[in-house]
């Protein structure tokens, strides 16, 4: 990284998020940017988890960019591999790689008032930009709990995202903590190797079955001669999605029938009533993410897996100790524990106007205003930023939508530098910066059509609520909807930031900070 080097744009991350703001950048005409990556490649979460079993609850058509189908996608449901191997080739069609800087993870990023522009120290050097577009993810640092004595634990200790591909499992006693989308594919795909293998289940998920299939090569001659049945197979997926909506945010009862389904899935592999009895959630389905597997159940019922219903608590030596006292000698111990969602490392590292850092600002929960900009830190922008999950859908579709915020963004960013003509009001460089009442009200009706939705109602804890109970993460109605609410920029939601002492071409000099309303 050149030194003192200046660029336009800084995006961060690399995962679908960072690609696809990149591939937006350079489609706007916008060359001058760099991505800064921690890791030595691009990919993400989907580069990081490489666990056995790993692969994708969306389908295949869906979970990917719709400005770069792929008809040669192997499966209905894409393994780990295959959807980074995707990143990568969208990465070479699109020109990205003279602007990724491997191994530059972002140590702090501070804003200049002065200069309008953000200082970034990274592992490789020092940089500046006047936009920031945050692309970290929220599935890309792993959440390991503090258990009393995990420090003294002899055998071997990982994460599921950090996954130790040199340790042998085979004949292992085996401690698999979590029972989340991570752990429903872990347990099948180790469970046949280990020797014996002990789910530690705080809270049972609900499960459906995984209709995956093998796509046959006919079938994907016939996505590539017609690209067309590409983009129709991609928009009835997304059309069922849109339609199941409803039950999740505003109709969560309607949901009882599909309760039925999954304890019928869980009922055929499953013939022990104690076991079962175990395995059956208490709180209405969808509250949680539902998981789908149709190996899962099977490998349960296998007799080298015990369950225990309750969590993790202790470890005495070898000997791992649940909350309901039960105990289990295991050679290795695997954290399926989920990811930090609601209170993010990178915000520890942004500081804005105010001198403050994104941390503390959020100390009272994620808040940004159409899920991109927070107010008091001009010129940053997030990706998949708070209320932007989804609970039945693919995430492309938000990243995709936030995109067209993120140009739209960078157009009025444009407009406004123009140097004044006669009568003008413009002059100079410009930062936009989120007004604190529009941050506000935009979450204050979010949270208000959150109250009715299952994640609220349905009687469970679960990651997308933050410490104080508020759903921070999912956004409580279709794609459709939020791809409305970001299709452009409404510059009177924005304070529009100006260098001290520039001059407007009818008044003297203004201050750092003006506030000028979309024409």
């Amino acid at each position: 990284m050149a030194e003192h080097e200046h660029v336009r744009v800084a995006v961060i991350g690399s995962g679908f998020g960072g690609l696809g703001a990149a591939v937006r950048l350079r489609r706007e005409g916008i060359t001058d940017f760099v991505v800064l990556e921690r890791a030595d490649g691009v990919g993400g979460t989907w580069r990081d988890n490489s666990y056995p079993g790993c692969a994708c609850d969306v389908p295949s058509h869906l979970y990917s960019f719709s400005f770069a189908p792929n008809p040669d996608w192997p499966r209905t449901f894409s393994g780990q591999e295959h959807i980074r191997a995707y990143l990568e080739h969208v990465t070479d069609v699109f020109g990205l790689r003279p602007h990724l800087r491997f191994g530059a993870e972002v140590k702090l990023m501070r804003w200049d008032g002065e200069r309008l522009r953000w200082e970034i120290e990274t592992a490789r050097g020092t940089l500046t930009a006047d936009v920031v577009v945050s692309a970290t993810g929220p599935l890309s640092d792993p959440k390991t709990p503090g258990i009393p004595g995990l420090e003294t634990f002899p055998g071997k200790v990982f994460h599921s995202a950090r996954w130790d591909h040199d340790y042998d499992l085979r004949g292992k006693r085996v401690a698999m903590v979590g029972t989340g989308a991570s752990a429903i594919q872990i347990v099948p795909a180790i469970q046949r190797q280990v020797g014996r293998l002990t789910l530690f289940q705080r809270t049972p998920p609900w499960v459906m079955p995984r209709m995956d299939r093998a796509i046959g090569a006919a079938e994907r001659r016939l996505h590539r001669a017609l690209p067309f049945t590409t983009r129709l197979r991609r928009g009835m997926l997304w059309g069922i999605r849109e339609l199941q909506v409803q039950a999740f945010t505003k109709h969560p009862d309607e949901l009882g029938l599909v309760e039925r389904l999954a304890k019928r899935n869980m009922a055929r592999a499953v013939k022990d009533p104690a076991l079962r009895a175990k395995l059956t959630p208490d709180y209405r389905i969808g509250c949680k993410r539902i998981l789908l597997s149709s190996e899962y159940y099977p490998a349960l019922a296998r007799p080298n897996v015990d369950v225990v219903a309750s969590g993790l608590s202790e470890i005495r030596g070898s000997t791992v100790v649940a909350a309901d006292g039960s105990e289990a000698e295991v050679d290795a111990i695997i954290f399926g524990t989920g990811f930090h969602v609601t209170d993010m490392p990178i915000a520890e590292r942004v500081v804005g106007a105010e001198g403050v850092t994104l941390a503390e600002t959020w100390k009272g929960g994620m808040r940004a205003l159409r899920g991109a900009s927070a107010a008091g830190f001009p010129n940053w922008m997030t990706i998949i930023g708070p209320n932007t999950g989804l609970g039945n859908s693919s995430m492309i579709l938000m990243i995709e939508s936030q995109l067209t915020y993120m140009a739209d963004y960078l157009r009025q960013l444009d407009v406004l530098a123009v140097p004044p003509g006669p009568g003008g009001t413009g002059g100079g460089r410009v930062a936009l910066d989120a007004r604190p009442a529009a941050v506000d009200a935009w979450n204050h009706r979010v949270q208000e059509r959150m109250k009715r939705t299952v994640w609220n109602t349905g009687g469970c804890t679960s990651w997308y609520l933050d410490p104080s109970g508020r759903n921070t993460t999912i956004w409580p109605g279709t794609t459709a909807e939020f791809r409305r609410a970001t299709r452009r920029v409404d510059l009177a939601e924005y304070e529009v930031v100006r260098r001290p002492g520039t001059r407007d071409a009818d008044a003297g000099p203004v201050a750092g900070r003006t506030s000028e309303a979309a024409a």
